[in-house]
């Protein structure tokens, strides 16, 4: 992804947002249709809450922690390694496939990895992340926070609330996994040598009509590194990144797992999700050519970004497990949360 943020915290605008209440309404969707969750009741926030596996996260993050460029063995070796652990927990996984030419490596195939819980839906939950490695040269760089772990999340939240989302494998609103390839820039970050994946994806799915189908659009990007703080990016889903907020709120109430604290925010050191909405800062991901077509968007990446982004030392050092759990708690509270929107609504 490319960083533009000068001066970000000066670019802050320093006020709370309104927490989501019990009962909150938002709109969702390039049709901007309104759409109502409900806060998880206390039996089913302990219940979601207690589904951790770290032992399959941690292995989930060794298949997935070597150099992955576009066209290696390693590109290969991953990717297979998603569509199979995928397609083992009965999700419908298709493969978009498409060839491009990129500086310094010549022709290269690409596939993005789609996966459906209801192929049939006629709404989606989105929550994707990219799965290729940057061209380094001779360098071998693994990307530990990009986006190995992302990936691996995924593939967790997949595994690990496996049963309470087959309820969605018939319904009209459904959840959606993306891993987008070709994110990364071969030689210099330009539009035409970034983003490959997903721009090839949100033309496709614009002339088919599908993007209408997406009510959010959640992209996990740089995640794994102790202390992360992320920002509100977007107006039009203020109200759905407020959810997250008050999430992590009822976990600190819970008894959180201990926060890592090397004091990087100056606002609210003691929590992920800062109540502040970035409102000067452009940062280009695998969300652009979908947030430059109306869909709205969660941009899940922390500010700064990891003092080793784009090193070699992104490696499997710098991965805090209990950082990456808490927000995978997060990530899959949220996830609960919205689905059951939809049923509750009709029961």
């Amino acid at each position: 992804m490319s960083y533009h943020v000068t001066s970000y915290l000066i670019f802050l605008l320093l006020r709370s947002f309104t927490k989501a209440t019990n009962i909150d309404s938002s709109l969702v969707s390039r049709r901007q249709v309104p759409y109502q969750t409900e806060e998880l009741s206390h039996d089913d926030f302990n219940t979601f809450n207690s589904l951790s596996d770290v032992s399959h996260l941690k292995e989930a993050v060794k298949q997935i922690l070597i150099p992955r460029v576009v066209g290696t063995n390693g590109h290969k070796q991953v990717r297979q390694y998603i569509v199979g652990s995928l397609r083992d927990l009965g999700w419908s996984v298709e493969l978009h496939k498409f060839h491009d030419r990129v500086p310094i490596l010549g022709q290269l195939k690409f596939q993005n990895i789609i996966a459906s819980l209801n192929p049939e839906a006629d709404r989606y939950l989105i929550l994707s992340c990219h799965y290729d490695s940057k061209y380094m040269g001779d360098l071998q760089f693994v990307g530990a926070t990009d986006s190995a772990v992302p990936c691996a999340m995924l593939l967790n939240l997949a595994k690990v609330l496996k049963t309470h989302l087959a309820a969605f494998r018939n319904t009209s609103l459904s959840l959606m996994m993306v891993f987008f390839d070709g994110e990364e820039a071969f030689k210099e970050w330009l539009p035409e040598d970034s983003l490959y994946g997903s721009r090839r994806l949100a033309r496709k799915w614009e002339a088919e009509g599908f993007l209408d189908k997406i009510d959010i659009l959640m992209l996990l990007d740089l995640l794994g590194s102790p202390d992360p703080t992320f920002y509100n990016f977007f107006s039009n889903t203020e109200t759905w990144y407020s959810h997250l907020l008050s999430l992590e709120d009822r976990l600190i109430k819970e008894g959180f797992s201990t926060y890592a604290n090397s004091g990087i925010s100056q606002l609210q050191p003691q929590r992920y999700f800062q109540a502040q909405t970035l409102r000067s800062s452009y940062l280009e991901d695998d969300h652009t050519p979908f947030l430059k077509r109306g869909v709205p968007i969660l941009h899940i990446i922390p500010l700064p970004f990891p003092p080793f982004w784009h090193t070699i030392e992104d490696n499997e050092s710098i991965i805090d497990f209990v950082t990456t759990e808490n927000l995978a708690r997060i990530v899959r509270l949220f996830t609960m949360q919205y689905l059951l929107g939809d049923i509750t609504k009709k029961t």
